[in-house]
């Protein structure tokens, strides 16, 4: 007749060491699964404090902090019955563990620490943790006192257990583990575990949910089972923001999945179950066969918890939930919905009173412009949702201000300015100023040469030498130096329009936050001044590629309905801070020495590979050497080292890179992503000395092979 089961999972925007707001967000979620009819209810990792609360995790008083807003979550009568599945850090003998706790009806029934840590690019669990790396031990746990007053419990099983309830039996999995060679839901599948919960606070890269999703899906495609996936979503105060996607998946199969990026701070998915098909789709494999091998068993924590009320009898109100594909966005759709909704949440939690940007005319600058417009188009089409009116009154000061248009946010949140000088073209300027004109924003048009002239008449007064640029007969330090000072020039003006801007117009005095727009190839190659424009708060472009960002404003030209986008897409990419003659126009590839393509490519085999400049040498050889590159031993050696010889005399400039967004895997962020020294041998002489090597050997090996072709001939 069927087993049918109601469950869900969910999304939270979670905001580290938030303790009040997350309970209430749990709280919510808790409520809103059991109106969908749920019984068993999944939430995000470390929910409670908040995944991304870094070296708070060392401070004691944040577990303090957890255990009571866990005790307020479990007193509260709205969260009896239905089976809880929360995320909370938690000291077990002097040791801190990364925990889920289940409870049911104000019981703990099980704390479960998480036995593989992730530990790598931005994570850093073992700096925090100990992983559990006991499969299927347990002990006793000793509660605080005061959640022993609440559950009436002293001490609970705290280990690698399993959940059995009256219809079926439940394990964890918590997000690493899902990643790990040994996943812990094969071990417990062959065990009779026939739901899988999964929390997790796993963060955005483009193009990096197929990979997740096909882990899940793999995962019960090859077991059997049913998988609930959570999710930490939003800005939870630092540079990733967590992608949600909650899911719920049967066989293989999606038969539920939450958003990737919203503005919801609470989204809850259903689904209703039969836990007879898991069990036909098991016994069509070898799994029965290999269970009864199994010398080791789970422990079982026993319950009366019954997760099928209705299983005796035939409802034929109760409708299991059909499968559905898997929703997977365009990489640019990511690019406009990712860290729009990331300076969204910025926005709304440090209450400043809006958004600044440099707006140069450039793609770079154009790209931040449009995802802050996307990021309006989003308040406006979520502006049914209490939460998002609230913020955005709050914000604005204005209790009576419902948004209609995306326009009509900008122009009270969004200020932008073109600051130019001599070197500045009509074309950049023109372009500027039409953007700000069609996206809404309060744009100021200002030439800065006043400002740059004193500064340059200042150091010829102090030193009598007055730098020239390099085309009128200047040297390249010369050249370099005036470059940088109208650079730093517009990072000087830009915080003092930021914190001027609003008050000009009657605005509240509360600041600005001002946006940076250097993509990660510039960072990367250092390809940008120390302390200049790109110097901001925050930067929602600083770990996308420039080849994306093309391909995001080609997008966003159609779907936007903002046909300028095209002018910045066919302009050649300059920085305008050259004079511009009839024969010389500034050129950001050719003064880099290399094309943003290649940039990308370098970067991922040097942070994703893993790749020193040897290795690098040899893998591009292979790649550049065929068409349609066709590119000899000596070229391809020279633009490796290239490459490297910039990268490493520009590596400190990403000690104080401006905090960006979290995109790709080879962003160069120094501060959190990219743990490498500032000081290095640009010349890197022994890998140098090898790839020498091996061009001579691949040049004498082409000329044996020459000559015994014309031999033959």
């Amino acid at each position: 007749m069927g087993h049918y089961i109601t469950i869900a999972t969910c999304n939270l925007n979670q905001w580290a060491l938030d303790f009040e707001g997350n309970r209430d967000r749990i709280l919510e979620s808790i409520k809103e699964a059991k109106r969908q009819g749920a019984r068993l209810r999944v939430g995000p990792e470390l929910e409670v404090c908040g995944y991304g609360c870094l070296d708070h995790f060392s401070e004691n008083d944040l577990y303090d902090h957890s255990w009571e807003t866990y005790g307020q979550i479990l007193a509260d009568p709205a969260t009896h019955d239905i089976l809880l599945d929360i995320g909370i850090p938690i000291i077990h003998k002097s040791i801190k563990y990364n925990c889920r706790i289940i409870s049911y009806n104000g019981q703990i029934l099980l704390i479960r620490p998480k036995l593989y840590l992730a530990n790598d690019g931005n994570y850093r669990e073992m700096r925090y943790f100990t992983p559990w790396n006991r499969p299927k031990y347990y002990e006793e746990y000793q509660l605080p006192k005061f959640i022993a007053k609440i559950t009436g419990q002293n001490r609970v099983t705290f280990g690698d257990c399993i959940v059995e309830t009256l219809e079926t039996r439940l394990g964890c999995e918590t997000c690493e583990e899902l990643f790990t060679p040994e996943s812990p839901h094969i071990a417990m599948a062959l065990d009779g575990v026939e739901i899988f919960t999964n929390s997790s606070g796993s963060h955005h890269e483009l193009r990096k949910l197929d990979t997740r999703l096909q882990l899940i899906t793999e995962a019960t495609e090859k077991c059997g089972g049913v998988y609930l996936y959570a999710n930490q979503k939003g800005c939870d105060g630092d540079r990733l923001y967590y992608d949600g996607c909650a899911s719920i998946i049967v066989n293989g199969k999606m038969v539920a999945q939450g958003s990737q990026f919203s503005l919801q701070d609470v989204e809850v998915i259903s689904a209703t179950i039969d836990l007879d098909d898991v069990r036909s789709y098991r016994n069509q494999k070898s799994a029965s066969n290999q269970a009864v091998n199994q010398s080791s068993t789970y422990k079982a924590i026993q319950t009366d918890v019954e997760l099928s009320p209705s299983s005796h009898v035939f409802d034929p109100t109760i409708i299991p939930t059909k499968t559905r594909p898997i929703k997977f966005h365009l990489p640019e759709e990511e690019i406009a919905l990712g860290p729009a909704c990331w300076l969204w949440d910025y926005l709304r939690r440090s209450k400043c009173g809006g958004y600044f940007l440099p707006l140069s005319g450039g793609i770079d600058s154009c790209a931040t412009a449009v995802i802050v417009h996307s990021m309006c188009r989003l308040v406006v089409a979520s502006i049914s949702d209490p939460q998002v009116l609230t913020d955005i009154q709050a914000l604005t000061h204005d209790p009576s201000f419902v948004p209609k248009t995306p326009q009509e946010i900008a122009e009270k949140l969004f200020y932008t300015s073109f600051m130019g000088t001599e070197n500045s073209s009509a074309e950049t300027r023109s372009r500027a100023k039409e953007l700000a004109s069609k996206i809404g924003s309060y744009h100021v048009d200002l030439n800065m040469d006043n400002l740059v002239s004193s500064v340059v008449s200042l150091f010829e007064v102090a030193t009598g030498k007055r730098p020239i640029f390099k085309i009128f007969g200047g040297s390249q330090t010369e050249n370099l130096a005036l470059q940088n000072i109208q650079a730093r020039l517009r990072m000087v003006l830009s915080y003092l329009f930021a914190q001027l801007l609003p008050w000009t117009r009657g605005k509240s005095s509360a600041g600005l936050l001002v946006l940076g727009s250097a993509n990660v190839d510039e960072c990367l190659r250092g390809y940008l001044t120390k302390y200049d424009c790109s110097s901001a708060d925050i930067n929602p472009i600083g770990g996308i590629s420039k080849t994306d960002l093309k391909r995001f404003i080609a997008w966003a030209e159609i779907n936007f309905e903002l046909p300028i986008l095209n002018d910045f897409i066919t302009a050649t990419p300059t920085a305008e801070l050259e004079p511009i003659t009839a024969d010389y126009v500034q050129s950001d590839e050719i003064d880099m020495g290399m094309s943003y393509d290649e940039l990308s490519r370098f970067g991922r085999l040097r942070k994703v590979d893993k790749c020193g400049p040897l290795a690098m040498f040899i893998k591009l050889y292979h790649e550049w050497s065929q068409p349609p590159y066709n590119l000899t031993a000596e070229q391809v050696a020279e633009k490796v080292k290239r490459f490297w010889f910039f990268y490493a005399i520009n590596r400190h400039k990403m000690t104080t890179m401006t905090p960006a967004y979290h995109a790709e895997q080879y962003s160069p962020d120094d501060n959190r992503f990219d743990l490498r020294p500032f000081l290095i041998n640009p010349r890197f002489p022994f890998a140098s000395k090898k790839i020498d090597e091996i061009v001579k050997a691949i040049n004498e090996r082409n000329k044996e092979i020459d000559s015994n072709n014309i031999s033959v001939d």
